[in-house]
């Protein structure tokens, strides 16, 4: 089975081709490109890629798995409802995943993290981080928005001695953990992975909700301003 895989809650705008079997998951074509202020302009052409690299058209489609945040309101919605339009289009299901779980998966494969709760950030903008903490790859908190400050001063009551991420690289002074260089980015073979169940299963497609965690910057106005004379 044939998935198109898309995140674009970080500045690395990514979009994937994978292959789900029955007992794995491998990427056929990959294309991830770091740029906060590009994501419209980067997404499509990097789908045309993958597609052309694996020689695959969008007939061939079985799936749409994306990225659902936390992230930047215009960043994000780039990619959900790119991913939403392409299902809607193909009559394909589409998958959401938690990008934050996807850093967590790639951090609970590293031994070098011992397997303890293992702070997952990246940067919200605002001198702000979303995050989350996680042990042996499954989230142990539910996805946030704090000061670095304040994320600090949590870590030591979870047992958390390990940081990575974008926003984690950003504020590694603040946190008072250490970090590490890598992952920083959601990875598209995490991401189809942690729906890869749903795929084989040909589970229901789902409404691809963002999470924002937060009201966007603009918002329209409730109240009639008056007129002076």
């Amino acid at each position: 089975m044939l998935v198109l895989v898309l995140d674009s809650s970080t500045p690395a705008v990514t979009a994937a081709l994978a292959e789900v079997t029955d007992v794995d998951v491998r990427l056929a074509a990959s294309r991830c490109t770091v740029d906060a202020r590009a994501h419209g302009e980067l997404l499509s052409p990097q789908i045309a890629a993958v597609l052309a690299e694996a020689g695959a058209g969008p007939a061939g489609l079985t799936a749409v798995v994306a990225g659902l945040g936390p992230g930047p309101f215009t960043g994000l919605r780039v990619g959900l409802a790119t991913a939403a339009s392409i299902a809607h289009a193909l009559d394909i299901a589409a998958y959401g995943v938690v990008s934050l779980d996807a850093l967590g998966r790639e951090a609970g494969t590293d031994t070098g993290l011992g397997g303890g709760p293992v702070l997952v950030a990246t940067d919200a903008r605002r001198r702000e981080l979303y995050w989350a903490v996680y042990a042996d790859g499954q989230r142990v908190t539910e996805p946030a928005v704090d000061t670095p400050a304040v994320v600090g001063r949590v870590l030591p009551g979870l047992g958390v001695t390990a940081a990575v991420g974008d926003g984690a690289l950003r504020y590694a002074d603040a946190l008072g953990v250490a970090v590490r260089p890598q992952p920083r980015y959601p990875s598209a073979l995490r991401l189809v992975e942690l729906a890869a169940d749903r795929v084989r299963t040909s589970a229901p497609g789902e409404n691809l909700t963002p999470c924002y965690l937060r009201r966007p910057d603009a918002v329209a106005t409730t109240a009639r301003k008056p007129v002076l004379r």
